[in-house]
């Protein structure tokens, strides 16, 4: 039987975030020590970063911020957010307006909030539209359709985006996989060769995983394609074409959809640019893949219901 772990000495009810990291600073490592001046410095820290960006910017790693996490009392990251946001007191506006975001205000109405919603989704898809590479989507739409693997990659909320574009080329004949996880994702990578291509899907571009996976598809060979907001990002970098995806006034965070948009404008894009390629296939494909389900669809029409 597995033994549960024993809860932490600094995790009595009632104590906060800061209280906690000042009763086990003589036990921290160095490194731990580091994240807890960080924090003591600035306590909303862990609503505005990820672990990953936490741990780069107190010059660590990830492991190292989960045992730090354990170490004051939290079983992980979120649960150390959450207790930060605790501290902060979430419901004040002053919260809202950081958490949420500029363009709403707790006392807005339904019409308001929906009249907010259409700005940013509409300005998230005018960016992209304005901002995305035509040729790079060219190309990188011409090297999936001579393609014979296609690995996509996504982690977080960009997994289901990853997903999205699996399923499209799938449809149209393309031989293509996604990867959500760390360990399958790099073991996808590390088979690939010349032929394969690679989709690496991040809004930040920043994702440590997603640029590890992504490199090391390219390092075998594959050609490597990076959809994120930001051109200059690392995992941009590492790719032989850039498609950005970018939504400016980001509304709700971590999990904000209107990036979510913008990053499916520019997966629909290249998938009907692939679909081009290939048009007798696509349109092939698509038949058949419509008379399979067709059985399964009911009429419009009720049983039992006729028209007058």
């Amino acid at each position: 039987m597995t033994e549960l772990a024993a809860p932490s000495k600094h995790s009595a009810d009632g104590f906060g975030v800061s209280s906690r990291i000042q009763a086990a600073l003589p036990e921290m490592s160095a490194a731990m020590a580091k994240i807890g001046a960080l924090l003591l410095e600035n306590p909303a820290a862990p609503l505005e970063l990820s672990i990953t960006e936490l741990a780069e910017r107190a010059g660590t790693s990830p492991a190292t911020v989960t045992r730090f996490c354990r170490l004051i009392g939290y079983a992980g990251y979120p649960p150390l957010r959450v207790g930060a946001a605790a501290d902060l007191g979430r419901s004040s506006a002053a919260t809202w307006q950081s958490d949420i975001g500029r363009a709403f205000d707790p006392a807005d109405s339904a019409l308001e909030v929906l009249t907010a919603l259409v700005s940013s989704h509409t300005a998230a898809l005018q960016s992209t539209a304005t901002q995305l590479d035509h040729a790079a989507a060219e190309r990188a739409a011409a090297a999936i359709a001579g393609s014979g693997h296609v690995d996509i990659y996504g982690i977080g909320g960009s997994a289901g985006i990853a997903t999205e574009l699996q399923a499209r080329l799938y449809r149209i004949g393309l031989n293509a996989h996604v990867w959500s996880e760390v360990h399958e994702g790099l073991t996808s990578a590390a088979i690939q060769g010349p032929g394969a291509v690679a989709v690496g899907i991040s809004n930040t571009g920043r994702t440590g995983e997603m640029i590890e996976m992504l490199s090391l598809a390219r390092s075998t060979g594959a050609f490597a394609v990076a959809i994120t907001g930001n051109p200059e990002s690392p995992l941009a970098s590492v790719a032989d074409v850039h498609l950005t995806a970018y939504a400016p006034d980001a509304y709700l965070q971590p999990d904000d959809l209107s990036a979510k948009h913008a990053q499916l404008l520019a997966i629909d894009l290249l998938y009907l640019l692939v679909a081009q390629q290939d048009f007798s296939r696509t349109t092939t494909t698509l038949a058949a893949s419509a008379a399979a389900v067709a059985p399964h669809r009911r009429s419009l029409r009720s049983k039992g219901r006729t028209t007058a």
